[in-house]
């Protein structure tokens, strides 16, 4: 049986004070009971999370005190700590299948994500949202949160709203998009190899 791909993030500033803690084998079939609790104070970042770990197939518990009284930057921003548990419950980049896309629709909004577990750390992000906020959280810091995780995870990401109309259906697809390419990347192929033509990662 394959060792669990697990890791606790923590980490404690002026700004904001949070933890994670990361399963990345809750899969249907896994025998894990999936468990998914976020609280960051900011409820449209709570209910995107809740979609990424849900369709990503990971238990997923993060707590956040952030200076909401400020704006919602800080506590965006520490999505950095997401970032970097998923690269300490992968842990050596051997057996797996690297690559993957996912799409994924929520009603007219269709949304693309493609990843590489590169250890080459780039982001590009292109949502198209139009309005200042979704509920208390500022949509600049949408596409913010992408790039937090993926320079702190290694990975390189490309997500892309397709399109729609609506920002928050054009969101919430990018991150369920995002959930199912992560899925198909960290998926195990039976085997230890390093996916590279460089023997290293």
């Amino acid at each position: 049986m394959a060792e669990p791909r697990t890791a606790s993030v923590s980490r404690k500033t002026n700004e904001t004070d949070i933890h994670v803690d990361l399963n990345l084998d809750a899969t249907p079939g896994s025998g894990i009971v999936q468990a998914i609790k976020i609280s960051t104070g900011i409820g449209f970042l709570d209910h995107m999370f809740h979609a990424l770990a849900k369709h990503g197939g990971w238990c997923l518990t993060i707590t956040c005190n952030g200076d909401l009284w400020i704006d919602d930057h800080h506590t965006a921003d520490r999505c950095i700590c997401s970032g970097e548990a998923f690269k300490q419950a992968l842990g050596e980049v051997r057996g797996i299948k690297r690559y993957g896309t996912g799409h994924a629709p929520l009603d007219e909004a269709l949304s693309r994500a493609v990843i590489d577990i590169s250890g080459r750390p780039y982001c590009v992000a292109s949502l198209d949202l139009k309005r200042e906020k979704i509920g208390d959280l500022s949509t600049e810091m949408i596409p913010h949160v992408f790039h937090s995780f993926a320079m702190a995870a290694g990975v390189t990401l490309h997500v892309d709203v397709l399109r729609g109309e609506n920002d928050h259906h054009k969101s919430e697809s990018a991150f369920k998009a995002l959930a199912l390419a992560i899925r198909q990347a960290i998926e195990r192929t039976g085997g230890h190899d390093v996916p590279s033509t460089k023997g290293v990662l």
